[in-house]
């Protein structure tokens, strides 16, 4: 394992009880340097911060730091439903500013499993960007992964369809992913969007657990999950030496109507559990079981060329396969 040090020096506290430098987590962004070269850290005290916020373009290298995940929580209920808002625009807090770090924080969209709510963003990220001990609550879109590279390390990301999602190079190591119960019997994990034969994005998914959320039923036999299904044309997504649970149906994946089946890049290797069980996967062209060497290709090292810039963000990590 690679592991930086995480460091503890804080340039800003923000305290909903006034003991801090500010009360509210928008207002220390402001405040922030614009263009920082080195990391500025903010440390969020304990709390539920009910706030939207945005990390502007000019707010780089900035570092949140919770008092942990189920202690220091970001929320916010924008919905597509409510309002007619884009999916875009739908996001608790959306991330801008290149060299985002977050550590030991909850971000969460609680807009509800209805239908008519439809997509709630809880965290939008599109920058090079890391999170270590985040937790990420919603139902539809929870986590909205858009561009560039990003890493997730044990994080617990909730939802229920397409509740990881979007086209950036994103790894996830060591995470949690629960499906939640609510919100219709048709569950799908991950909508990866690559448009581009070429298109460096693509939803990783390493050594992680895949399990039911507390809320599921006893008997899922009326209810069908999937690791995932193509946004678009050319969507990449691989599980390797994942644990999937008996939740995942046999056949793994699900199609999108309009959507190719044909030119998507969707794998599978060394996966564990009940759930793992490859025998009974969908036939598609874009489907592929793969051997090491492949495997190798979607790791922190050659994916998102994370040996690079993860240590200086003090966050572990292993850079190659298992």
């Amino acid at each position: 394992m690679s592991q930086g040090q995480i460091t503890q020096r804080i340039d800003v506290i923000v305290a909903q009880d006034s003991s801090g430098n500010y009360t509210k987590i928008s207002d220390a962004i402001l405040a922030a340097p614009s263009f920082s070269r080195k990391p500025y850290y903010i440390k969020i005290k304990e709390g539920n911060y009910t706030e939207y916020v945005v990390v502007g373009g000019e707010k780089t290298n900035l570092v949140l730091i919770g008092n942990g995940i189920n202690n220091t929580i970001i929320s916010g209920n924008k919905s597509h439903g409510n309002g007619h808002l884009s999916t875009y625009q739908t996001a608790t807090v959306a991330i801008k500013g290149p060299g985002f770090v977050a550590m030991n924080i909850t971000f969460e969209n609680t807009a509800g499993p209805d239908q008519e709510t439809g997509q709630a963003v809880a965290l939008l990220s599109e920058v090079d960007s890391a999170f270590y001990r985040c937790k990420f609550v919603g139902y539809q879109d929870t986590l909205y992964a858009g561009r560039n590279k990003q890493f997730y390390r044990e994080c617990d990301i909730y939802g229920t369809i397409d509740f990881i999602f979007g086209d950036a190079s994103a790894v996830f190591q060591n995470c949690n992913i629960y499906v939640r119960f609510l919100g219709g019997n048709v569950k799908t994990i991950t909508a990866e969007g690559r448009e581009e034969p070429k298109g460096n994005g693509g939803i990783i998914i390493h050594n992680c657990t895949i399990t039911a959320a507390e809320d599921f039923p006893k008997d899922r036999t009326s209810i069908k999950t999937y690791l995932g299904r193509p946004w678009r044309n050319y969507s990449r997504t691989v599980i390797l030496q994942t644990f999937l649970d008996e939740i995942i149906d046999p056949e793994g994946w699900l199609e999108w109507q309009g959507q190719s089946v044909d030119t998507i890049y969707y794998a599978e290797y060394n996966n564990r559990g009940p759930g793992s069980n490859t025998t009974g996967r969908i036939r598609w062209k874009g489907y592929r079981i793969l051997k090491r060497l492949e495997a190798e290709n979607f790791t922190v090292k050659k994916f998102i060329s994370g040996d690079k810039w993860i240590p200086s963000t003090g966050i572990p990590f292993f850079p190659g396969l298992l």
